[in-house]
């Protein structure tokens, strides 16, 4: 397996178990019952919880772009320490977006965003050219 594969499956697993720390807040908060119900007046989740829910979905978001970009990469056998590097920052880049996001520390979330979409014009740009 490639590294940009390699960097692809961390990624994914990384983005996959996001869910987990915000959904036992809501089991935490509302009971076990209403977490997997559909209560009328359910309790609000801890706002770090919201957070991290959003960035979890903005990681959903980023991750369909940056898988299709390392899979056209690896079909079309584009590999150089540019795609490395680029996936090896996009993974990090997306580490510290959902830290960021999640305990709300200034700059760091929209820094990260950034570097994580340049390291997707980065591999694009390899696979273009």
């Amino acid at each position: 397996m490639t590294p940009e594969l390699e960097y692809l499956v961390f990624t994914t697993v990384f983005t996959a178990l996001m869910w987990v720390p915000y959904t036992v807040n809501l089991i935490l908060v509302r009971g076990l019952k209403d977490a997997v119900g559909y209560p009328e007046n359910p309790k609000p989740i801890y706002a770090w919880a919201q957070r991290m829910k959003a960035a979890h979905y903005n990681a959903v978001e980023n991750l369909v772009v940056f898988a299709a970009l390392v899979l056209v990469a690896d079909a079309v056998d584009v590999h150089n320490a540019a795609t490395v590097m680029a996936c090896v920052v996009f993974f990090w880049a997306r580490v510290v977006h959902f830290l960021a996001y999640s305990f709300k520390v200034p700059w760091a979330r929209t820094l990260a965003f950034a570097v994580g979409f340049v390291s997707q014009l980065a591999l694009a740009f390899q696979v273009l050219t």
